[in-house]
């Protein structure tokens, strides 16, 4: 395992443990990057307009379209530490 990797899963896991609930653009930026490091560019059909939630999850993640897992990875982190300083 990558120390690259490693710091991801560590804050994958303190993400979870935040001080505050971030806001809802927030929520989706973690989540669109997670998915982009983890699986890598956005598949599949785009929800329809009765799922608002599953069609905000992915115009998120097809915003990160062409973005390395890597880089996912460490703007990821970078948010994660952030949202931990408070």
């Amino acid at each position: 395992m990558s120390d690259l990797t490693a710091q991801f899963e560590a804050a994958v896991a303190s993400s979870k443990k935040l001080p505050e609930r971030p806001g809802n653009a927030t929520l989706l930026k973690l989540y669109a990057l997670y998915k982009q490091a983890s699986e890598g560019d956005v598949t599949g059909r785009r929800p329809g307009f009765t799922d608002m939630v599953g069609r905000a999850k992915f115009d998120a993640w097809a915003a990160l379209k062409g973005t390395t897992g890597e880089d996912a990875m460490q703007q990821y982190i970078a948010l994660v530490e952030q949202l931990r300083a408070g």
